[in-house]
């Protein structure tokens, strides 16, 4: 079991290239996510998290449902100013740019490997 906590790392989807990646475990972060920004280079990791919103949101998202595993449960792009429904079995969630985790691999199936500074998950 891992103590998630809010940091940086690197997120591995199959073999290819590690993508940079920002956590957001606690309440705070979580909250603050991405607003005020105007782009995110790789990846941010919701925990817990099953559902988002874009509201102030100054672009669209590719956000994908992770169960507690890690595997991709579904993905979808969110324009700004919606809200998700909650996903039945999502744990966490991953956002980035809209367009770029089909680029990463990322799909539903796919399992997802979290590296945090010496740690995997």
């Amino acid at each position: 079991m891992v103590a998630w906590r809010d940091g940086c790392g690197e997120l591995e989807v199959g073999g290819g290239a590690p993508v940079p990646l920002e956590v957001a475990a606690s309440y705070r972060a979580r909250t603050r996510g991405l607003l005020r920004r105007d782009h995110l280079h790789g990846a941010i990791l919701l925990t817990p998290a099953a559902s988002v919103h874009t509201f102030r949101m100054r672009f669209p998202l590719d956000v994908a449902y992770l169960d507690r595993r890690l595997r991709v449960i579904a993905v979808h792009t969110v324009p700004p100013n919606r809200l998700t429904a909650p996903r039945l079995r999502a744990r966490r969630i991953l956002e980035a740019e809209a367009g770029t985790m089909a680029g990463w691999g990322v799909r539903p199936g796919v399992q997802v490997r979290v590296h945090l500074h010496g740690e995997v998950t």
